[in-house]
């Protein structure tokens, strides 16, 4: 199995006030994109990490450069940064809907896969919107036209619904808390495999021939918390995911 990870990282632009001084300092932090790329390749699972910031110009841009995955999961990036390629942007020139692309490479067999985070589904002030994008159509839940975020900062635990299916193998039933998640909904010819505070957790579609995922919280702080990611079936929960979105069970 082949996966390509994108997103989960992200650059932090400081400005530091000291008396009369000020300057600024800049970071680029993708730890967390670094954790759940090295959690599945624990799992057997060869994995292709993408940052953010390659995405814009490196995320495959057809059905064939897809095809060289067996499955795309999309963490914490938002669709303008997958449909406004530069050239676009800057330059007023034509270029790929890099989404349609990956609507037609699940279409056809791949997998996809969202999980959830402040730029994912709706994200925080609908920046994410993906809604309003043709993945919209190929993910298994649907996703609102406004900020989706719901925060529980005194932590809230999923209900499992259908812990007979597969993903759920040798996984615990004491499921951690987690501080927020997008608000989304299973389509009805989707399975809602879970639940958080009456909305769906986890959801999975066959889409064509091929199979998508949603989770609706962080795969890393601070929606997923340290417990959960500390947790004993954490690494075994993701490489069930990716192993289901892959035909593997």
């Amino acid at each position: 199995m082949k996966v390509l990870l994108v997103g989960e990282s992200w650059t932090v632009h400081e400005t530091h006030m000291k008396g009369f001084d000020i300057f600024d300092v800049c970071r680029h932090e993708e730890h967390c994109g670094d954790m759940l790329a090295n959690v599945l390749r624990k799992e057997g699972i060869d994995v292709d990490f993408m940052p953010s910031h390659e995405a814009q110009v490196g995320f495959p841009d057809t059905v064939d450069k897809l095809n060289a995955y067996d499955a795309v999961i999309l963490s914490d990036i938002g669709s303008n940064t997958l449909l406004l390629a530069p050239d676009t942007f800057y330059r007023g020139v034509r270029s790929p809907n890099k989404l349609k692309a990956l609507v037609d490479y699940a279409e056809q067999g791949g997998g996809v896969a969202m999980i959830g985070g402040y730029l994912s589904f709706a994200g925080i002030d609908n920046k994410a919107r993906y809604a309003m994008t043709p993945l919209a159509k190929a993910l298994p839940v649907e996703i609102l036209s406004y900020d989706d975020r719901v925060e529980c900062p005194e932590g809230i635990v999923p209900q499992v619904k259908d812990a007979s299916h597969s993903i759920f193998d040798g996984v615990g039933k004491d499921w951690p808390f987690f501080l927020g998640y997008n608000k989304i909904k299973a389509k009805k010819e989707a399975k809602e495999l879970a639940t958080i505070n009456e909305d769906t957790f986890i959801a999975v579609m066959e889409f064509g021939k091929g199979r998508t995922l949603a989770f609706a919280s962080d795969c890393a702080p601070h929606w997923g918390p340290k417990e959960f990611v500390d947790w004993q079936s954490y690494q075994l929960l993701f490489g069930n995911m990716v192993r289901w979105l892959c035909g593997k069970m």
